[in-house]
């Protein structure tokens, strides 16, 4: 949900138009009626992923898919 707010009015309730822009709403700040600008809550950018990053940081044992023992689901034990 946006709601549109004219420059004065938003000069007087900044604090109050970010904390609802940090809530998840869209606050459209108009000059004369028409749109200027929009208020929306900042979002970092993701971080970008770059293969081979972990490389020498993770272990895999050499028997990682070997089969599981028989007994390991015997309900007896």
């Amino acid at each position: 949900m946006s709601e549109k707010v004219n420059i004065y009015e938003a000069k007087t309730r900044l604090s109050q138009l970010v904390d609802r822009a940090e809530a998840g709403e869209e606050i459209i700040i108009a000059r004369g009626g028409r749109p200027a600008a929009r208020l929306t809550a900042f979002r970092p950018p993701a971080i970008q992923r770059k293969p081979g990053r972990m490389r020498g940081r993770v272990r895999i044992a050499p028997d990682f898919d070997a089969p599981l023992p028989g007994d390991l689901f015997d309900p007896e034990k």
